[in-house]
């Protein structure tokens, strides 16, 4: 449950991001960096290439993370699954 939440609001950041400005990487926090559950999170994520990560804890969505948390923004996305 918390790994869920925790991937939702890492999406929800990243995507609010992404509109603000695609190429602009983010610096995650401390905490999440420190978190096993949100560095595996980061590397499923990363792997189904869904984010770009430049360095360790240093992450940005890609076109394709983006394109696919807009369908499920439309679908309902507290229901969804990312990884």
């Amino acid at each position: 449950m918390l790994e869920t939440a925790l991937c939702e609001g890492l999406i929800v950041d990243l995507a609010e991001r992404y509109e603000e400005n695609p190429g602009q990487f983010v610096q995650l926090p401390q905490p999440t960096i420190d978190s096993a559950a949100a560095r595996q999170m980061v590397a499923e994520l990363r792997n189904e290439g869904y984010v770009e990560e430049e360095v360790r804890g240093v992450v940005r969505l890609t076109q394709r993370g983006y394109q696919l948390y807009k369908k499920r923004v439309g679908n309902g996305f507290v229901a969804t699954r990312w990884v």
